[in-house]
Formats: C-alpha cells, structure tokens, sequence
C-alpha cells in the first residue's frame, strides 16, 4: 500500500484541540464523556484516535463538527486558525462537508433510504459547490468510480438498501469527498466490511490523500476505530483514549513495538485465542442445506416495466451444523454469506434446492400456520429452535422497547403457559447468563454500549431455549475487548446448552478462534470446505490463499 511521507513536525495543524472536555446531561446527573484532552493533526497527516466503545473517540469527532446536543463543551477547538466554538450555526454549515468531512461508522443509517446514492452524492455538491443538477449528477457518478464502485452509473440509480456494506462505504466517502475538504473525520469505515474490501478502503483513502496534496490541496484524516491493525497500517500517528482520557500517544511505529500504559498493552493483546472442544462423535446434524440456490429478480432502474436477468445470489450451496458444532462461513461482502443466513432461517424464498432442520425440511414447518397443531413440524418449534443474532444490535432492538419487554418478548409468544412472574424470572435468569443485571430491565437500547447490546440481542436469542443459533457477524462493530468478551460468552453458552452455530464473519481471526469447520464463500458459490485449522494453515483455492493474505 503506498504510504505517504508524515508531515513535518514544524507544519502547522489543521486541527487542533485543546483541553477539550465534554460533559452530558444537567447539573447534578451528568457525566464526563471527554475530559480535558489535548491533541493536533498538521495538515495531509493521518492521525488515529484508538480505544474501547464509550471511550470518548466519536463524541471528539462530533464535537470538532459541532454536532452534539444536549452536552457542555468546554476548552478550545481551532480549525485552520478559526476557533470553532465561536462560529455561528450558519458558518458551520458552511464548514461542514467543504472544509471538514466525516464518513460516519453505519453507512445504512447515514444514507437517506427515499433517494437514490447518486442523488445523494449529487446533493452535496450542488449545495457547496453550486454547479448545476446536471454537472452535479455527472461529477456523482465520476466520484462513485474514483472510489471503486463497479458500473457506477447504474449503482448512481440504486438505492442504499441495494448496495453491499462495501458500495454503501464507498458512497460514503465519495459523499465525503465531493467538497474537497481539508480534513476527513472517518468513524470506524471500515468496521463491518471484510478483509480484502478493509485493505482496498484503506489504499484507496490514501490514494486520494495523496491525489489531494497534489493538487495543493492536502487533506488530513483524523481515524477514530477500535482495529488496531488498521491503525498498523494506515495511520502516521496515534492516541489512546480512556474513560474520556488520552493515556498515550506518539509515532505507530514507536507505540505498537514499545506501548507505555498498561491500557494501550490489553488492547494490544485481545487477538481471539481459539477455544474448541472436539464434537462428540454421535451428534446429531441439527441443519442442512442441500443445493440451495437463489435468484433475485431485477428491473431496469430506468426502465422498471423492464425486467432484466435475475442476479444469482446462491448457486447450489450444501452445508450441515451438528449439534454442539461452530460452522464458520467467510467470504467478500456479496458474496452471499447473509442470503444463505435468511435461506435457512426460511426468510428468503429459494429458487431451487432444500433447507432441513432437525430432520425435517423448512417447508413441513413453515406450511402450518397453526402453534396448537399436535405435531412437532410447526412454525414455534421452527422459530424457537432456530434463532439469529444480527450484525447491528442497535437497529435489531425496538428502541421504543424496554430490555425486558424485548428480551420477554419471544418467551411469551413460543411459552404461552408462563405466567408475568414466571417470565420475569426467566428474563433475569437468561440476562445474568450473558452478564447483565436485573437492573436493566427498565431502561432502553440506546442507553447501552455496542457490546451491551449484543449481550441482549444474544439473551433474546437464548431465552427461547433454540438449538442452533446464526450469528450473522455478531462482533463487527465491537472493540477488540468487548469482542474477546463476546466470543468468549458465546463459547461458554455453546458449551453449557450444547448450542449449533453458525458463525458467519468476515473476520479471519475470529472464525478461527471458534469454528470446527469452515466454509470460503464467493460469488454465491462455496469454493473450499473443511476442517478451520487445515484451511487457514494450508488454504487450497487461490480465492481463499487472497483471502487470507489481505488479513494479514
């Protein structure tokens, strides 16, 4: 990856902050969330704020754009000379996206879901830019393939949800980009993408940081992540944040090969240790796919009375998970690890093959409507024994339930025979099992951390007592920390209820801490299947030994 020389340490900053303290809430109930921390970035430099969720590195971000409410703001924040805590409204505005811009952490949430990607794009740039709506589209789509995206004139016509997580991160930056500005603020671009696509948004910022400064233009970028190996590898200089403070900083090189504070030491020690025991040789095979495939209609954007070829999702995919036993899956963003996951959930219609679960296929459940039918094939015992936990816990939580409606939720509909006080107890029994306290109960989702999150999104899951859990990348947007402490959860819940899994991650590390087995996926199709350790010490297909290599 071409990597661009630091700045010279005499340049003067871009940004610079400066005692800088963040407090929410009212006097009286609130709490510190940043506390008098000191940092500058010169221009064109990457510079990495690092550390655990709730850490402070993303309330900075959005204090530096003056995008925080309810809050109070203290110490001195200079862009370029200007004193941002002075400037109006009306003069953020106009510093926001020309002179300072962010890509934000979930792309899904950030993008608009009623217009189009390129009308997005083109949005910006007919607002700073002022060019004309046709300029503007143009100028759009050539951004969308500067930044990578296959037939962006076709992409331009889409919406977010028809995207990939990649093409989503993709038009995030070229959104970002639109403007020219001076400094990128990036919250966590890569974290829900896979390894290859990781390595291809990292060279790819460079590139265009480069082409900045070139121009005579140069462009900084402040990183705000918790993937230290992205720290590793792209930025210049790094600082550690803790509960609100920066406990080290300095040079990559200087801080990865000789860390200071026993902090920045445990982050650099979470790398996911494998934890598998042996199947025990008659366990039974729980779910199956045989030769499953499918085919997504399509329609001409342009033209939607006209349909065009259906896009193959799956292509003939057999698996099986026995009981006790971590399948991981792993492969590109599209290359149809999350349509496999909605098939054998039986979310998804198939095009051609079958789905069994337990040693019956999906569709003797799913043809009875009825709970009370006096036999074993229905849609509960379907919808009990075969849970899911999702990618982003955030968006799979009611944020206008409370945890313990969400987590009593399933148990009242699959266990109608309990009682209110028998549930709560259930409810309490199964949140303690993923390490969180009654006094959860009445408060809501967004009062949580990711990891919190996840450990009620895994509770609602387990409550229902399923036999085979799809963990549809359940760690993606944890810190290094809180996903050791996940993955050391879910291994301990696999062993205590005898749990199947299906552990789909683009995370190489995190599919060899725990999988038995492990399936390559690409373009729909599974390319190598076998044993974890074989493959990812001895990778048999060249799509697989690429696979790996980004990772590294």
């Amino acid at each position: 990856m071409p990597m661009s020389a630091a700045p010279h340490a005499d340049a003067p900053p871009v940004l610079a902050v400066c005692a800088l303290r963040i407090v929410f809430g009212a006097p009286g109930a609130s709490s510190v969330a940043v506390d008098r921390i000191d940092f500058a970035i010169a221009e064109g430099e990457r510079f990495a704020l690092v550390g655990e969720s709730g850490s402070g590195k993303s309330v900075t971000a959005l204090a530096v754009l003056r995008l925080l409410r309810d809050t109070h703001v203290d110490g001195s924040i200079r862009f370029a000379g200007k004193a941002l805590t002075t400037l109006s409204e009306r003069e953020m505005r106009g510093m926001r996206g020309t002179e300072i811009a962010m890509i934000f952490q979930e792309p899904m949430t950030a993008l608009n879901p009623l217009f189009t990607v390129g009308e997005q794009i083109a949005e910006t740039l007919r607002l700073h830019d002022r060019v004309s709506a046709n300029e503007a589209a143009r100028r759009a789509v050539s951004l969308m393939q500067r930044c990578g995206i296959a037939q962006p004139a076709m992409r331009a016509r889409s919406y977010a949800h028809q995207l990939s997580g990649g093409e989503r991160q993709r038009v995030m930056i070229a959104m970002a980009l639109g403007c020219r500005p001076r400094l990128l603020i990036a919250d966590e671009p890569t974290t829900a993408l896979d390894m290859t696509l990781r390595a291809q948004i990292v060279s790819l910022l460079v590139e265009l940081q480069q082409e900045a400064a070139r121009s005579g233009r140069p462009m900084a970028i402040l990183l705000i992540t918790h993937d230290l190996n992205l720290v590793r590898r792209f930025a210049q200089r790094v600082a550690v944040m803790e509960r609100g403070h920066i406990v080290e900083s300095g040079p990559v090189d200087t801080l990865f090969a000789a860390p200071r504070h026993a902090y920045t030491r445990r982050l650099l020690d979470s790398r996911p240790q494998r934890d598998v025991h042996p199947l025990a040789a008659d366990a039974p095979v729980l779910l199956s796919a045989d030769r499953v495939t499918v085919r997504f209609p399509t329609r001409d954007t342009a033209r939607w009375w006209r349909r065009s070829p259906p896009r193959q999702a799956l292509n003939q995919v057999s698996l099986s998970v026995r009981r006790g036993e971590t399948l991981g899956i792993v492969g590109e963003s599209g290359s149809g690890k999350s349509t496999l996951a909605m098939a054998l959930l039986g979310l998804q219609r198939l095009s051609g093959g079958q789905v069994a679960f337990d040693g019956l296929p999906l569709r003797a459940y799913l043809a009875s409507h009825r709970r009370d039918r006096p036999t074993s094939a229905n849609r509960s015992t379907l919808r009990a024994g075969l849970q899911v936990v999702f990618q982003d816990p955030y968006s799979a939580l009611s944020p206008r339930q409370t945890i313990g409606r969400i987590v009593e939720e399933g148990l009242a509909l699959h266990q109608p025979a309990l009682d209110a006080r028998e549930r709560r107890a259930r409810v309490v029994q199964t949140l303690a099992e993923v390490g969180l306290d009654a006094d959860v109960l009445s408060r809501y989702p967004h009062a949580f951390s990711g990891g919190q999150r996840q450990r009620i999104a895994i509770a609602r899951a387990l409550i229902v007592s399923p036999r085979v859990l799809i963990l549809d990348e359940p760690t993606s947007a944890l810190d290094v920390t809180v996903q050791q402490q996940v993955l050391s959860l879910l291994t301990r819940l696999q062993r205590t209820h005898d749990l199947a899994y299906l552990f789909i991650s683009h995370d190489l590390d995190v599919v060899a801490a725990m999988s038995h087995r492990m399936l390559v996926m690409r373009d729909g199709e599974v390319v190598e299947e076998g044993d974890t350790a074989r493959i990812i010490a001895a990778p048999a297909h060249a799509y697989s030994r690429a696979l790996f290599a980004a990772a590294r």
